[in-house]
């Protein structure tokens, strides 16, 4: 399945400063086209309330959606897409209850977790943290740039960079291979939503210009 976007934003309601909905609204008019509804401790009511309002949504703007982890919420609502955890259900048996029509995104930590959710029928995959960043400090040191680009050469699905993900560093993680980028902090921290997510999504296309120019170095 195509992924047309290269910037995907997940969602995490504790950092921002207005609503949730709200606020991805915001990235949606600043350009944003794939949300991860990532609200681990929701209950389910909720969780399913504010999945149906982001449906909503994210079809008005053209964009994607994915829901982290619960694929029983994913289907009753009809998303785009699941995104899977390492201690998720394997993607294998996502893909069984799923099919063809919804997108399996899984986030990925090292070169093997990479590969087993590519084999399992992943449809892309995070990876990182690439930088330091507050929210994967469980996951120790940051994997870095090299370790990026062994991944991105050693898979044939969209990789997307996650982990410290700013402008400043957009450049550094798509000459290394990555397919897009990924973030929570840089958008939905931002004073001003739909402006950051205008910027980042921007640079990403002048990036990915560049690198067209000489795509045989990519």
């Amino acid at each position: 399945m195509a992924i047309d976007f290269k910037v995907y934003l997940i969602t995490d309601r504790k950092q921002t400063k207005v609503p949730l909905a709200e606020a991805v609204r915001l990235a949606l008019e600043g350009g944003g086209r794939a949300i991860q509804l990532r609200e681990k401790d929701l209950p389910i009511r909720e969780l399913l309330t504010l999945s149906r309002e982001l449906r909503v949504m994210t079809k008005e703007y053209g964009a994607k959606l994915f829901i982290n982890d619960r694929v029983d919420v994913a289907v009753a609502i009809d998303a785009d897409g699941v995104h899977l955890g390492h201690q998720s259900i394997p993607v294998s048996a996502v893909r069984n209850v799923v099919g063809k029509k919804m997108m399996i995104g899984v986030s990925t930590h090292t070169l093997e977790e990479a590969r087993a959710a590519e084999s399992g029928g992943a449809d892309l995959v995070t990876f990182g943290p690439i930088y330091e960043t507050p929210s994967k400090v469980s996951f120790g040191a940051p994997a870095g740039l090299e370790a990026l680009r062994t991944v991105t050469k050693a898979v044939d699905i969209p990789v997307f960079a996650l982990g410290g993900i700013r402008n400043r560093n957009i450049g550094h993680v798509l000459w290394a291979g990555a397919y897009g980028v990924s973030t929570i902090s840089a958008i939905f921290c931002a004073e001003d939503i739909k402006k950051a997510a205008k910027n980042m999504t921007e640079m990403v296309q002048i990036v990915d210009r560049s690198i067209c120019v000489q795509c045989g170095r990519r």
